[in-house]
């Protein structure tokens, strides 16, 4: 309770300690009465002057509290449907009456935005940002209530993104109630035939859609979309082959120059319903409103990109491909690791797979740390990062790797859940040097790489941790010092790392500097697609399978008595098949390489030596008494380190800018994205409200001149507006 002097003033000095500047608020009140309390910046030998008696506590929001925003959710309305429109935060607070009302956010450059009913004028939602305070626990609601206290970590987001979501959110809450302010979008055109039921809508909606896109033109890109419209038919609409081959050949067939045959244009649906995509199965089918279907979008379809038209820019050869989800293939792993992940999806009240997947190779990972290599001296340290919200059940994976080492009396090789200094983390290396290390929120971590000055205590670690990374198949020295006795000297350090950090801070942390310094390549990053559902499952403890097989790998010394000190690791030998596996890949890298692109040759450097840990992994899941890296290992672990390669090159592609403008044009082409391709000119505004008009305009004409974006006019019921449209 805020009526407690003492509670009160820690409260504050916690607040003050996470960078959050804080004001003194009147008891019960919610707003401050000391002038100039926007300017006021206490320190922490001031707090008690303000903090010594009944009270509540205000944070500063913005600029003073390293750019801590506040989303308030004024109305029930808004409560219900954040989730569905807020990016996903690990800070939520309210109070008994008005639980998870507020989310925050670390947002740079944010402004305050209010939202009222257009009708009522009352506040629907505000973003709150420098210039506004919000009170926090343990004060007291002048209703009596208390207010839950700011704990957490608010996920960091681009201000262009937070500000069209909570501008849609508002839009939501007010169609709820008042209906859609703007007229539907015109319908498509009428069937031209007859030839499917009226009453199949989803048919009728796939041929409407189909009816939209620009037929294919030879030299002119007509390969691609055609695959483009197969694509839409067999993903978007989830039909058959049969009927998606049905409705081209019908429909989309004749307006192409000139048509395909049809031995060519079934290879083309076969080829789209075999690939992966980075939409959801059926997301056009599933699609409920009207304009999510008024105009084509291509970008998520796309095989390769299209030859330049009259009316479009060549798009950038070396821009990264989106290699779409990660194909289930990659999930199977036999012996020890895929025994954990049953493990693990018995007892998980939310099943993430690649979460599971990860926390197994860990697992494998620590537990034959030093006491294996492969031909070329490779050891088992991996550094993973799992991305996924808060709540989405990636606690279970490092639960299940506690409960098997402490079953099998093996604690010793699990590490610390936080580290605070380098000095910490060699002193624990020291102590045990093959050990895992299970560390959540490592979104502050990873924020440090791009600018050290912020925390260079965990800059430090950062880069101890890449020297340890590089030391497991030799010896690592830390810290020359006069006294050398403080030296520390460990040979064959196997560090590994199974890290969770919110999405957007990873996103954000993707900055130039990141992607050449040499920590992002050494990352293997796996990124959860949307929260499971929840269901109920009892705790249970590891199968004496699992703990067998731990145990097994507690008591194999291949090095002798002096294994701890000086190890010899048994070598797993490497068939000729798997050879040319893990060759092929090195000159898949070899040749991204050799492209313009310099920020991401390091990432590309790294592929191959991440594949051939896996594999090494790999092989010891699979038979531990007698492991080998053949054809199977090196095509799991050559292919899953290049996807997920893929995928953060393109995440780099779209988050990493040369400056504020390209910051501002990406916000842009990812809100796009976000609303299928098309927006209105007033869509296009709520999006970009942060920015000036002239702002606005100078991004919106950069990205038509470079052949990103289109516009266009497009008729309504009365006067007709302006409509942008993202290009191939």
């Amino acid at each position: 309770m805020s009526d407690g002097p003492s509670i009160l003033l820690e409260s504050a000095r916690t607040y003050l300690a996470r960078g959050y500047a804080v004001i003194p608020v009147p008891a019960r009140k919610k707003i401050p009465v000391l002038k100039g309390w926007t300017d006021l910046r206490l320190s922490e030998s001031e707090l008690p002057a303000h903090f010594n008696g009944t009270g509540n506590i205000g944070v500063l929001l913005g600029e003073p509290s390293g750019w801590l925003v506040d989303v308030d959710l004024d109305c029930d309305e808004a409560v219900a449907l954040a989730p569905k429109f807020l990016p996903p935060t690990g800070a939520m607070s309210g109070r008994p009456g008005k639980p998870a009302s507020h989310w925050w956010y670390v947002c740079e450059g944010m402004k305050t935005r209010k939202h009222q009913d257009p009708v009522s004028k009352k506040m629907i939602v505000e973003l709150r940002s420098t210039g506004a305070q919000t009170v926090v626990g343990p004060s007291i609601h002048p209703s009596g209530e208390p207010y839950d206290p700011l704990d957490g970590e608010p996920a960091v987001v681009d201000a262009g993104d937070l500000a069209a979501a909570v501008a849609a959110l508002a839009e939501a809450v007010t169609e709820a109630r008042h209906g859609r302010k703007e007229a539907m979008v015109s319908q498509p055109p009428s069937l031209r035939s007859d030839r499917f039921p009226a009453g199949d809508a989803v048919l009728r909606r796939a041929a409407a859609y189909l009816d939209r896109i620009p037929p294919s033109i030879s030299g002119s890109g007509g390969h691609s979309q055609t695959y483009t419209a197969a694509t839409a038919m067999v993903h978007g609409f989830a039909l058959d082959p049969e009927a998606a081959f049905s409705l081209l050949w019908d429909r989309y067939n004749p307006r192409c120059e000139p048509p395909w045959s049809e031995k060519e244009l079934r290879h083309k649906v076969t080829d789209a319903a075999n690939k992966p995509h980075d939409r959801p199965l059926g997301w056009l089918r599933d699609a409920q409103k009207a304009e999510d279907l008024g105009g084509v979008d291509l970008s998520g379809f796309m095989a390769a990109p299209a030859k330049a038209s009259d009316d479009t820019a060549a798009p950038d050869e070396d821009t990264p491909v989106d290699p779409g989800p990660l194909p289930e293939r990659y999930l199977a792993v036999p012996g020890f690791i895929s025994e954990v992940m049953a493990f693990n999806k018995e007892t998980a009240h939310r099943w993430q797979p690649m979460l599971a997947l990860a926390g197994a190779m860990c697992l494998q990972a620590v537990l034959a740390g030093r006491k294996v290599r492969d031909e070329r001296g490779n050891r088992t340290n991996l550094y993973v990062v799992c991305l996924a919200g808060s709540g989405s059940g990636k606690d279970n994976a490092r639960l299940i790797n506690k409960a098997v080492l402490f079953k099998a009396g093996l604690n010793e090789l699990e590490g610390n859940e936080d580290l605070a200094s380098d000095a910490g983390l060699v002193t624990a290396v020291e102590a045990e040097p093959a050990i895992l290390f299970q560390i959540d929120e490592f979104g502050r971590w990873l924020r440090t790489i791009g600018d050290p000055k912020k925390a260079p205590h965990l800059f430090n670690v950062i880069s101890t941790l890449m020297k340890m990374y590089s030391s497991a198949r030799s010896v690592f020295k830390g810290k020359a010092y006069a006294d050398a006795k403080r030296n520390k000297v460990i040979d064959q350090p196997c560090v590994s790392l199974l890290a969770t950090t919110a999405p957007e801070h990873f996103k954000h942390a993707l900055t130039p500097d990141a992607m050449s310094d040499g920590f992002m390549a050494r990352l293997i990053v796996f990124e959860t697609g949307e929260m499971p559902p929840r269901v109920w499952q009892p705790e249970k403890d590891p199968p004496q399978a699992i703990v067998d097989a731990a145990t097994w790998w507690g008591a194999f010394n291949p090095g002798g008595n002096l294994s701890r000190e000086h190890p010899k690791p048994m070598v797993v030998p490497t068939t000729d098949d798997a050879r040319a596996v893990f060759n092929r890949l090195a000159a898949l890298a070899d040749a991204e390489m050799e492209r313009p692109r310099e920020d991401l040759r390091s990432i590309w450097a790294r592929v191959e030596e991440k594949a051939c840990r896996l594999a090494l992994i790999y092989a010891c899941s699979k038979n531990r008494e007698k492991p080998v890296i053949d054809a199977d290992a090196a095509e799991w672990a050559c292919g899953l380190s290049e996807h997920l390669t893929r995928r953060v090159l393109y995440l780099a592609h779209e988050y990493v800018s040369q400056g504020e403008f390209d910051a501002k044009q990406k916000a842009v082409l990812r809100a796009m994205r976000t609303a299928g391709g098309r927006m209105t000119r007033s869509q296009m505004c709520r999006v970009t409200q942060h920015l000036t008009q002239r702002e606005r305009d100078e991004v919106l004409e950069n990205l038509k001149e470079t052949g990103r974006l289109k516009e266009g006019v497009e008729p309504t019921a009365g006067r007709s507006r302006r409509v942008y449209e993202l290009l191939p």
